[in-house]
């Protein structure tokens, strides 16, 4: 999982709200969202007047990988709900591409498939998948340069630009990932490795746009082959195209190391040509005194998304984030306005810039500043929300900064064959976006600071040293696992003096019917709480949420006041040390806290906290559960401290 970052969050903090407070109702990337959804309601279309006009393009798939982010950390469904919408105007319930032609071979009709795989993972639904590998057979079909690079098109032969990195490489990773190909990773560092070696410029360390194999285009240089400028944007894809390989790359790939040193090379030059004064980039990178160049907007959020990001990741010193700070100041300051209440315009934005074409763009400064600027442009709307969202959670306050969550995989340890048949791990893992996931927790607690761990081992002192948080979840029985690790009298020993020592447990059960009790009533047991076994908060008819809702009274130690969702829980019997931090409507202990020793365990009869009741798709907005998962993360944290 992503590793801490230990920049300031002051300076963060003061950067995201400097944008005019009177007017800034909710955070940036939630106003640019609204924009989003208020003017391309139906897919994207900037006509929609004329809905044939709406074809299947990239422009798209980096607005809503923006609109995604927003989603993970706001909860609310409505992001989501316009994603699909978005998606299934073009994808049939066959999962046919409407409105694509693989026959093209043109690498920006593959970008989408990105929120293609989004959709699939979070709904189950084949036809996203079916239709994300459409397009991972176009790129087994891809032309190629004689050393392996993808074309940009078909029109374009011999000719890699780099934004093709961008449209293609990210899809990529992400699909070869979810179906376990780890030969694909060694094609797509390549693509990284010659794009670099045939268009960087040895002086100044940046990338030309393009480069052409065959040398016989007008705008390439017959000895190299490269196109005559640096242009922001294209640098800003190359830039994207790396960190959004990084997060689906494996980690223990030798070839791993390659790109984050392309990406440290690659900042090293951008660093170079920022402007001083505004912090901005300039529509030609490096010519910013010649008459007609300008400030442009989605080079700028692109460079701040890819350190900011990068950062976060460990990819990137931390040094550099005051190039992103500075820059996502300067875009507020420079690009930004309301455009009423709760929502703003980016202004601008280039609409287009390319080489070659009819009519022939010949790749000379004069072109390239030739070009039209508009406001609200959908690649720089959504090179923004990328942006925003980064700089937004580097200033959350990283509360359990140094501090690592470890989620049980022993105890718990489902699995399951997935669409390529391979097995796999589920139910309440980090990464799991569908509804039994813990994704949208696991990025709470990412986002405070924490690193995530998953032990896969029975739990020892040893093996939980350096866990501040530990978490049981819903452990197996012979229904749910054939071979299940029931919990022993030498784990409870282990987990015992652990706690005593000043671990964090949290003991998440469930009702009856669906979680082993005889054995995790022994754990339970040894700090004061009993499992009751029963079935509370049933839902009998479909909707009728306020069967299971819990009303958190003023005063809580964990909650603000709110209402919650809590389904089919199993209620507890306390005794000894531990309190009650939570009943339900019947006066049952709902939720309880025990502290022993230096720790602190805290228990709930319910895994409440997965992705189907926290991310907006399913409960109605008045149950804040998405919002209470934040607070107990924050509450974790503190407990964690206290132990020190």
């Amino acid at each position: 999982m992503n590793k801490v970052f230990n920049y300031s969050v002051v300076a963060v903090a003061s950067s995201v709200l400097s944008f005019n407070a009177v007017a800034q109702t909710q955070p940036l990337s939630q106003q640019m969202a609204a924009t989003v959804m208020e003017i391309w309601k139906d897919s994207l279309n900037l006509n929609p007047e004329v809905p044939k006009k709406v074809k299947w393009a990239y422009d798209q798939g980096v607005v809503l990988e923006g609109i995604d982010g927003v989603w993970r950390r706001t909860g609310n469904g409505e992001y989501f709900k316009y994603m699909q919408k978005s998606m299934d105007f073009f994808v049939t319930k066959e999962g046919k591409i409407e409105r694509y032609k693989q026959a093209d071979y043109n690498i920006d009709n593959v970008k989408n498939g990105r929120i293609l795989l989004t959709l699939y993972k979070v709904t189950g639904n084949k036809k996203y998948f079916t239709a994300a590998t459409t397009l991972w057979e176009q790129l087994k079909q891809h032309p190629r340069t004689k050393e392996g690079g993808f074309w940009h098109k078909k029109i374009y032969p011999y000719q890699m630009w780099l934004d093709g990195l961008y449209m293609g490489q990210p899809f990529y990773a992400e699909y070869a990932a979810l179906v376990k190909d780890e030969r694909a990773f060694d094609d797509i560092a390549n693509q990284f490795v010659w794009m670099e070696k045939n268009a960087r410029d040895a002086r100044t360390g940046l990338l030309y746009h393009g480069w052409d194999e065959s040398k016989a285009e007008a705008w390439a240089d017959k000895a190299t082959g490269k196109s005559p400028n640096f242009w922001g944007r294209a640098m800003g894809w190359y830039g994207m195209a790396m960190v959004d390989v990084l997060e689906n790359f494996p980690e223990k790939h030798p070839r791993r190391k390659e790109i984050i040193a392309i990406l440290n090379r690659f900042a090293q030059a951008v660093q170079k040509v920022q402007d001083p004064k505004s912090g901005l980039w300039f529509d030609v990178l490096d010519k910013p005194n010649e008459k007609g160049n300008y400030l442009e907007a989605s080079a700028s959020s692109m460079f701040v998304y890819t350190f900011a990001k990068a950062i976060r990741n460990g990819w990137l010193p931390v040094s550099y984030f005051t190039v992103a700070d500075k820059a996502y100041k300067g875009i507020q300051r420079e690009f930004i306005e309301q455009r009423a209440t709760g929502k703003v315009n980016l202004k601008g934005t280039v609409e287009v810039s390319g080489l070659g074409g009819k009519p022939y763009r010949d790749g000379s400064y004069e072109y390239y500043v030739s070009e039209k600027v508009i406001t609200n442009d959908p690649k720089g709307v959504g090179a923004f929300l990328l942006a925003a969202n980064e700089m937004e959670m580097a200033a959350t306050p990283k509360i359990g900064k140094g501090k690592t969550v470890v989620l049980d995989s022993y105890f718990n340890n489902e699995t399951k064959k997935d669409q390529s048949g391979n097995d796999q791990s589920w139910h309440y893992k980090w990464d799991e976006r569908p509804n039994g996931g813990f994704s949208f927790w696991g990025e709470q607690f990412q986002n405070s600071g924490f690193k995530l761990h998953t032990l896969y081992q029975a739990p020892t002192q040893a093996n939980l040293k350096n866990a501040s948080v530990y978490i049981v979840v819903d452990p197996d029985f012979e229904k749910e696992n054939p071979n299940p690790n029931f919990i022993t009298a030498p784990d409870i020993k282990q987990i015992t003096a652990w706690v005593k020592a000043g671990g964090v447990l949290v003991l998440m059960g469930n009702d009856a019917p669906n979680v082993e009790l005889t054995n995790f009533n022994k754990l339970a047991n040894v700090f004061g709480v009993h499992f009751n076994g029963d079935s509370k908060g049933t839902v009998p008819v479909a909707a009728n949420f306020e069967t299971a809702k819990v009303v958190v009274p003023a005063g809580n130690e964990i909650f603000t006041p709110k209402d919650l969702f809590i389904k089919e829980y199993s209620s507890l019997k306390l005794s000894g040390n531990a309190k009650t931090i939570l009943k339900d409507k019947d006066g049952d202990d709902l939720m309880s806290v025990t502290k022993i020793g230096k720790g602190t365990v805290f228990v709930i009869g319910d895994p409440w906290l997965y992705n189907e009741y926290v991310d907006g798709r399913k409960l109605p907005a008045k149950y804040k559960n998405f919002e209470a998962g934040q607070e107990l993360v924050n509450w974790l944290a503190k407990q964690a401290a206290a132990k020190k």
